[in-house]
């Protein structure tokens, strides 16, 4: 008599063809909008930036690796990217034993002596930046006639649109047009809003990021910042929000999991970007925001994990 046999076999029962390369080699398309900008706009100045910043990350993550006697994963690009976050995120002029340092951070202790990529509880290219700009001024100490290029960390950063948001003064900085599409102030990313917003438009097409952390982060920076008094278009479009909010915060591991604690996740990180930048210091609101985030993500991940398939609830 046939009977019908039930085959049970480990997880994951789902499988997937995409792999980490994939998804590397999408972002870094989706940066190339923007890093063309930057090039155009600061030349040799952004290319010097990125060349230091890429190295330095392949470099660190290529020698930790290997003396930690593990496989060299230089392969699947996440490096790459994560050098190149951490470029976007610099000044045209900085000195090159900053980002040197910035890189050693992101690599070696936020990504590698966590456990490597998909362990890392913040993201490696913020917490790379935010160490340089916490500890700018004794790191100036140290590197003062190290920089190839004229300018400290702060030779560019100082006159950026973002200088006019803690005293109210928005309508005398750059248009809106100016901000979207040529605003050459602060870090060599922001060199025009569209040019980020079309790299995550192409992320979100090809399903790497989803839209809710994004549009959750836009929609209450451009609200709270009206409900405090500032301009909330031009706190949208004025510095790294559109940058953050569409490849940093977004980042597989280091955000939620699930769409609810997504929601709560971007309403944090767009509140504390307009507190920071209205009654705080402007430069590196939106980085010391998503960072801040990052520490509430275990716990969103366990207050809205959904129910288990078939969990029956107690009467």
């Amino acid at each position: 008599m046939a009977t019908d046999n039930l085959v049970v076999t480990p997880p994951p029962h789902l499988r997937s063809t995409e792999q980490t390369a994939v998804a590397m080699r999408d972002v870094l398309i989706a940066l190339a909008p923007v890093t063309i900008a930057a090039l155009v706009a600061f030349t040799y100045n952004a290319l010097f930036v990125i060349a230091v910043c890429v190295g330095s990350c392949m470099f660190f993550e290529w020698a930790t690796r290997k003396i930690r006697k593990k496989k060299v994963t230089l392969s699947d690009g996440s490096a790459v990217v994560t050098g190149l976050l951490l470029a976007l995120l610099m000044p045209a002029q900085v000195q090159w034993f900053n980002m040197v340092i910035a890189a050693f951070v992101a690599i070696v202790i936020i990504k590698e002596l966590m456990g490597g990529l998909g362990r890392n509880i913040f993201n490696p290219a913020l917490f790379g930046y935010v160490f340089i700009i916490t500890c700018s001024g004794l790191l100036a100490s140290w590197t003062g006639n190290l920089g190839m290029l004229k300018g400290g960390f702060d030779g560019v950063m100082s006159a950026t649109p973002l200088a006019y948001i803690k005293p109210g003064l928005e309508g005398l900085g750059p248009s809106y047009v100016s901000l979207l599409f040529a605003s050459y102030g602060g870090a060599i990313s922001e060199v025009g809003a569209f040019w980020v917003l079309l790299g995550g438009a192409y992320l979100i097409y090809r399903k790497v990021i989803n839209w809710v952390i994004p549009v959750t982060i836009l929609a209450t920076v451009f609200i709270v910042s009206y409900i405090v008094g500032s301009d909330g278009l031009y706190q949208i479009l004025a510095g790294g929000v559109m940058l953050g909010a569409l490849f940093m915060a977004t980042d597989w591991v280091t955000s939620p999991m699930y769409t609810w604690g997504q929601v709560i996740f971007g309403l944090l990180i767009g509140v504390l970007i307009v507190l920071i930048r209205v009654y705080g210091a402007p430069t590196g609101a939106v980085a010391y925001s998503i960072i801040i985030a990052n520490c509430f993500v275990l716990l969103l991940d366990k207050v809205f994990k959904p129910k288990r398939f078939g969990e029956v609830v107690a009467a």
